[in-house]
């Protein structure tokens, strides 16, 4: 599988190039996953609910299964938290899959930047970002795209990964 990342500080504009890249790389007739990090604890089910008595029973997975999707859970417990290698492991054969976050991680990337944030861009000292999209104009050694111009980006990752 081919692997592209999205990083970029807090409300940089990730999720929404994210959402856009696979509807731009979806629409051209390949599949993509995505890997989302989230930094904090998260639940993907509501207290109450029978996945999640299972889960506080002590269930150490819980496969949720409608005739829509399937959600499969993992309880870590106790376990640190998984590479993004491992996880990688656990998703079905796609052309494409996007990553969002795991910016410390040697996968080629996309920093998505917004200025009025105030954050300082990552690309300069990493050189795994390959490209800055960005909602003002940058000065960088890497390719900069308008953080809009969601064709072009998504061309860029496509070429990069020879899909």
């Amino acid at each position: 599988m081919k692997l592209y990342g999205i990083v970029g500080w807090k409300n940089a504009g990730k999720t929404g190039l994210m959402e856009r890249l696979v509807t731009e790389i979806t629409g051209r007739g390949l599949s993509v996953s995505t890997v989302k990090h989230a930094h904090h604890v998260f639940d993907v089910d509501q207290p109450g609910k029978d996945s999640y008595r299972h889960r506080q029973a002590g269930a150490t997975e819980v496969l949720l299964a409608s005739r829509k999707r399937f959600a499969l859970m993992h309880e870590l417990r106790e376990s640190e938290e998984p590479s993004l290698a491992e996880l990688l492991t656990k998703l079905s054969r796609v052309d494409l899959v996007l990553v969002e976050g795991y910016k410390r991680d040697a996968h080629p990337k996309i920093e998505a930047f917004r200025a009025v944030t105030g954050n300082t861009l990552i690309a300069p000292d990493d050189p795994t970002v390959r490209a800055v999209a960005s909602d003002s104009p940058v000065e960088i050694d890497r390719p900069v795209f308008d953080l809009d111009d969601t064709v072009a980006i998504a061309d860029f990752i496509l070429s990069e990964v020879g899909l």
